[in-house]
């Protein structure tokens, strides 16, 4: 999930179980989502400014049909997606023909929900000329959130979609020590496992494209036992520094061998 645009979802659902899951990755990916348990007023939606209402027809009763029709005829910026059990293809394509932006059939993931519930969302952005963030610049990087693309030296980086946001994650988050358990949450959407190594994967997956593309440039630095800070810095300082050091070490060395020797003497 891409956690970097807030997105304001409000859910008609009596499923206690698919919404209790639904909610607990919504706020780990920094979304606002609020629960109905039957039809609310268009005007109240317009109250809450979402970005988008979640809906399962069967909570409605015999007014389904005119409410969902209702609010996209009412509410044209608002995305509306209908979450529901079996339907039939005639049902499908009413509802898409007068608005209806998407349509799940449950058993569904709650990641593929949120997943289609963030696509509507920014297909209404677009529609309205906000593109959301703009593009992210640092060192030899360029990451474009609209496009979920990032490029290094004018070369695109082919990251997966896990790959992309947790790039993003940390370069939105320049200069700050994020924790293992705090990227997990925020990238996997939910709670890191005892033990689990998949932050610590993705990051050297990173580091490694990021080095193919842009040699001279470090972006991600590990803290070690805590977690990872991205901070663009030339690739060269590190051992400058380094050799800087150990130079002085034997500059000391040799002046305490000289001081000795001429003491002795």
């Amino acid at each position: 999930m891409n956690s970097q645009q807030t997105i304001r979802l409000a859910v008609l659902d009596t499923d206690s179980g698919f919404v209790t899951v639904l909610a607990k990755r919504a706020d780990a990916a920094g979304w606002q989502l609020r629960q109905a348990t039957g039809a609310v007023p268009p005007q109240e939606l317009v109250a809450m400014k979402l970005n988008a209402v979640l809906v399962d027809p069967a909570v409605l009763g015999e007014e389904a049909w005119n409410y969902l029709e209702r609010i996209c005829a009412e509410l044209p910026d608002l995305g509306v997606v209908v979450c529901t059990g079996r339907s039939t293809v005639a049902q499908r394509v009413r509802g898409l023909r007068f608005g209806i932006d998407d349509w799940i059939t449950k058993p569904c993931h709650p990641e593929e929900a949120m997943a289609r519930v963030e696509a509507v969302s920014r297909r209404h952005r677009r529609s309205r000329g906000d593109d959301g963030p703009g593009p992210v610049t640092a060192g030899e990087l360029e990451i474009r959130p609209d496009q979920f693309q990032a490029f290094a030296a004018g070369e695109s980086l082919d990251l997966t979609r896990r790959e992309f946001e947790l790039l993003h994650l940390l370069a939105s988050s320049k200069g700050q020590v994020l924790e293992r358990e705090t990227i997990y949450q925020r990238v996997w959407g939910y709670a890191m496992a005892h033990g689990d190594r998949s932050v610590d994967v993705f990051i050297r997956k990173l580091r490694q494209k990021l080095e193919k593309r842009s040699p001279s440039w470090s972006y991600i630095h590990t803290h070690f036992g805590v977690g990872y800070r991205f901070e663009p810095e030339p690739a060269g300082i590190l051992e400058e520094e380094i050799h800087a050091a150990a130079e002085l070490k034997f500059t000391d060395r040799s002046q305490q061998l000289h001081d000795e020797v001429t003491v002795n003497s």
